[in-house]
């Protein structure tokens, strides 16, 4: 038997044949059924038959200019929504989760709905609409696991079609960091190859991994404190904001810091953070020996 991770397939329907109109997200084994719409197709995602299954819903957009999602439950989605269409004016988004053969049921829903909510407010990107967090409904325990591993799903789909509010970017600290440290050769599966980057002039330093795919700098690590991030930033302003706003980067005297690791999509984004600055990240990125993240890389290709 494989004792290893099992990748899993998901099979994503563009129903009016375009990207920027309704899909669906299924996964091979896996009950649940996710539609996704913009609110210009919002009859038309209610009228189809999942619409009026009992199940929980995400409705996403901005209000003054800042993002904001709310998370309902409902034994028929596409009545409790319709609701919705005059009360929440801010939406742009809509998701739909339900189960192809429609089995969930009231308790099912309100507890997916509770853990949601919760998710949501412990990553912290995206604020809620919603008051407080619903209690989650009594369930036996074989239907909490159900639930679980309902949701274990539902949170690989959602990336997968551009909700991230549910990703948890922040990652501790521990002994892989003292190890990685101290070498900088390729990493398996659980080492991490260690990055740093310097900036003298401003008295910047920061220390980044490179785990399992992800490019996480370290707690710790300083960042350029510049207040209006709209100067010099260029596509960054936002995601540095965000930062500020989730308590990643806290003011030490002139600078940001890191209070906490955080994945990164890519160096060049880690880079741009950390120095207040479009950059290319293969090439400030450095290991302990001084070779820059892009000799490493073509180092790695090459063996």
């Amino acid at each position: 038997m494989n004792g290893g991770v099992l990748g899993r397939s998901l099979e994503l329907y563009f129903i009016e044949g375009r990207p920027d109109g309704m899909l669906t997200a299924e996964v091979f084994n896996w009950t649940g059924h996710v539609l996704v719409a913009p609110r210009t197709r919002l009859k038309e995602a209610l009228a189809r038959t999942q619409s009026s299954f009992t199940g929980v819903y995400l409705l996403i957009g901005e209000r003054d200019g800042k993002p904001l999602a709310y998370i309902g439950e409902g034994e028929d989605i596409a009545a409790r929504m319709k609701s919705h269409e005059a009360s929440k004016d801010w939406w742009s988004t809509a998701v739909l989760v339900t189960s192809a053969a429609n089995n969930l049921h009231k308790a099912h829903a309100k507890f997916l709905e509770s853990r949601l909510v919760e998710e949501a407010r412990k990553v912290g990107v995206m604020p809620l609409d919603n008051g407080n967090t619903p209690p989650r409904p009594g369930l036996s325990e074989s239907a909490r696991a159900n639930m679980e591993a309902f949701l274990d799903y539902l949170f690989m789909v959602l990336p997968a079609v551009r909700i991230d509010m549910f990703v948890q970017k922040m990652r501790p600290t521990g002994p892989a960091v003292e190890m990685a440290s101290r070498t900088t050769a390729m990493p398996t599966a659980t080492e991490a190859t260690a990055f740093h980057l310097e900036n003298r002039k401003h008295g910047l330093r920061a220390d980044a991994l490179l785990i399992d795919g992800e490019f996480v700098v370290q707690a710790g690590s300083l960042a350029q404190g510049k207040s209006d991030f709209g100067l010099g930033i260029g596509s960054y302003s936002e995601l540095i904001r965000e930062l500020v706003a989730t308590g990643v980067l806290v003011r030490d005297g002139e600078h940001y810091k890191f209070s906490s690791s955080y994945a990164f999509r890519s160096p060049s984004a880690a880079g741009a953070v950390v120095l207040g600055y479009n950059v290319n990240g293969t090439t400030v990125w450095r290991t302990s020996n001084g070779q820059t993240y892009k000799d490493w890389e073509a180092a790695r290709l090459a063996d």
